[in-house]
C-alpha cells in the first residue's frame, strides 16, 4: 500500500526536477514497452535523465528497460518518453508506477501513449501484428488504488483508452498503410507465462492478446485525469496456440525484429497528435 505523504513529498521534488531541467512539461508522455525503444531515435533536441534523479520514478529491473527519461519534439510535438516500467511481478506491488504517473500529471502533461509486448490469442494477429488497446481485462483483480481515500477512488474505466485517441490512431494507420488491429488485452500478473488452459478461459472472455503490464498504469492514470491510449506488439502466439515455448528472450527477439517498424509508427503517431485537441 502507498505512504501517501512519502510519495507527496517524492513527486513534488520530482517535479521540480523536471522543471528546472526541461521548463513546462510536454503534452504527451510514452511508455515504452519491450520492441519500442526505437522510437526515441526520432527525437529531436533529446535530453535524457536517469529515473534515479527522479525521488518518484521506479527502479524495475527487467532486461530490456533502460530506466530513463528522454524529452524533446518529434516534429511539432513535444513529448517525454519513459524507458522501463515496474511490473508488479517484480515486488507483488501493483502500485510501482504510481509516483511516475502523479508526477506527469501534475508537471503538465496531459496524455500518456502505453506500449508493450503481448501474446496474441487471435490468429490474424501473428507476431509482429500491432494492436490498438481498445479495453481491458484484469484478469488477477488487483488493484493501485486500494488504500486510496474519497470517492475519486472510483474511477469510471469505460473510456479508459480514450475513444477520440483510438480514432485519430486508426485514422493515421490508414493513411501509412499500415495494418493496425484493435481488440482487448488482458493483464496477467506474471512473470510466469500463462497455461494453455488460462489462455483458453481468456480467449473465451474475449481478450485478444495478453501480457504482464499496462492495466496497473492505466488505473493509475486514469485515476490522475490523463487520457490514455494502449498499443500491443504481438511478440508470440500465447500458449497453446503454437509449438514454440515461450520464454523471456523469445519475447525479446521477436520484439527487435519488429521494433522498426512499430516504433516508425508510434513516432508518427506522436507526431501527428499535435493535429488533436488534447
Amino acid at each position: 500500500m502507498i505512504d501517501h505523504n512519502k510519495l507527496d513529498v517524492a513527486v513534488t521534488a520530482s517535479v521540480e526536477k523536471l522543471q528546472s531541467l526541461f521548463g513546462t512539461a510536454p503534452e504527451v508522455a510514452v511508455v515504452l514497452g519491450s520492441g519500442w525503444a526505437g522510437a526515441v531515435s526520432h527525437v529531436r533536441d533529446a535530453k535524457n535523465l536517469s529515473y534515479a534523479e527522479l525521488p518518484a520514478f521506479p527502479q524495475p529491473k527487467v532486461e530490456g528497460h533502460v530506466n530513463e527519461i528522454v524529452v524533446g519534439k518529434i516534429g511539432a510535438q513535444r513529448v517525454i518518453f519513459l524507458r522501463g516500467r515496474a511490473h508488479t511481478y517484480e515486488s507483488g506491488e501493483c502500485t510501482g508506477m504510481a509516483g511516475a504517473l502523479r508526477t506527469l500529471k501534475r508537471w503538465g502533461v496531459r496524455v500518456l501513449v502505453q506500449t508493450n509486448a503481448s501474446g496474441s490469442l487471435r490468429g490474424h494477429m501473428p507476431p509482429g501484428s500491432l494492436m490498438l488497446i481498445a479495453d481491458h481485462i484484469n484478469a488477477p483483480q488487483r488493484s493501485p488504488l486500494v488504500g486510496e481515500q474519497g470517492s475519486q477512488r472510483f474511477v469510471d474505466m469505460v473510456n479508459a483508452y480514450d475513444a477520440e485517441l483510438r480514432k485519430h490512431a486508426l485514422a493515421l494507420a490508414k493513411r501509412e498503410n499500415l495494418m493496425l488491429g484493435e481488440g482487448t488485452y488482458c493483464w496477467a500478473l506474471g512473470p510466469q507465462f500463462e497455461t494453455p488452459a488460462e489462455i483458453r478461459m481468456f480467449a473465451a472472455w474475449g481478450a485478444d492478446a495478453v501480457g504482464m503490464s499496462t492495466v496497473p498504469e492505466t488505473i493509475l492514470a486514469r485515476h490522475a485525469g490523463l487520457k490514455v491510449m494502449g498499443i500491443a506488439l504481438m511478440t508470440n502466439m500465447a500458449a497453446g496456440l503454437s509449438a514454440e515455448a515461450l520464454t523471456h528472450d523469445l519475447t525479446l527477439k521477436q520484439a527487435q525484429m519488429s521494433g522498426e517498424r512499430a516504433s516508425a509508427f508510434l513516432a508518427a503517431l506522436v507526431a501527428s497528435l499535435k493535429e488533436v485537441a488534447l
